[in-house]
């Protein structure tokens, strides 16, 4: 398959969301809601779980599994307050010692006039900065369609894992069309340009692991596996010492593009 197919893959109705992966994975979820500035974001759904009795914080962009749902959620695009909601839970974790676990799935943050007022640039760059220095270990993968600031601000991490056909790209292949070429029919053009695959972004070291997908996206071999690898992972992430841990999350993002 090339970038474009991928692409489309990735952005099907059939792939499972971050709530399937949240159900399947985790035990006792106890979602939270709010900012406590504004409202909350049904786009990002965060809260608390059990991993193998290990209690961990879990967030994720959710596009939502039919039409009503993905209307609800703003097709997975979140608000300013999604963000700064994740930001509240994230802080938290690091003062009770709870790793972070990221599930990203958007094609990028909300553009509307209010997200805008209420400062969208801001609470994206307010995540990175804190995310890079957070005292608990961070693992973000990608599920679907990473999309801009929107998916990074979800996954500045100690590690950064794809599935096998889902993308990641600083634009999509559409808006990088009309800019470049001033036609959006040429994305598949773009997509193999951006190297926004799995593939492209492991051989550039962006990410550190690519998740086989089975036929069946909705096997229990997929949740099982991901559940057992997220434990051996934070078995080795939690015994590291903080100060080794944040030094190696910034030499991972100083590495990029050498």
């Amino acid at each position: 398959m090339n970038a474009f197919e991928k692409l489309c893959l990735a952005r099907s109705n059939n792939r499972p969301t971050s709530i399937d992966y949240i159900e399947k994975v985790f035990d006792n979820f106890i979602e939270f809601h709010g900012d406590r500035r504004f409202a909350d974001d049904k786009a990002i759904i965060a809260g608390i779980a059990d991993l193998y009795g290990r209690p961990v914080t879990v967030i994720g962009l959710e596009k939502g599994r039919n039409t009503s749902e993905r209307m609800d959620r703003n097709f997975g695009s979140a608000h300013p307050e999604g963000y700064r909601k994740t930001l509240r839970l994230m802080k938290q974790a690091e003062k009770f010692h709870r790793p972070i676990i990221c599930f990203v799935d958007t094609s990028g943050a909300f553009c509307g006039i209010g997200a805008e007022e209420r400062g969208q640039g801001q609470a994206i760059a307010e995540n990175l900065m804190e995310m890079m220095t957070l005292k608990t270990p961070i693992i973000s993968i990608l599920i679907g369609e990473g999309g801009s600031g929107g998916a990074l601000a979800l996954a500045v991490a100690d590690e950064v894992w794809m599935l096998e056909n889902a993308v990641y790209s600083v634009i999509s292949p559409e808006g990088c069309a009309s800019i470049l070429w001033k036609d959006a029919s040429k994305a598949d053009k773009a997509a193999q340009c951006l190297k926004i695959t799995s593939q492209d972004l492991f051989k550039l070291s962006v990410i550190e692991r690519i998740i086989r997908e089975p036929k069946n996206l909705n096997d229990n071999k997929l949740f099982l596996g991901l559940k057992d690898l997220l434990n051996n992972t934070l078995n080795k992430k939690c015994s590291i010492p903080i100060d080794e841990l944040l030094e190696s999350r910034y030499q991972r993002y100083r590495k990029f593009g050498n």
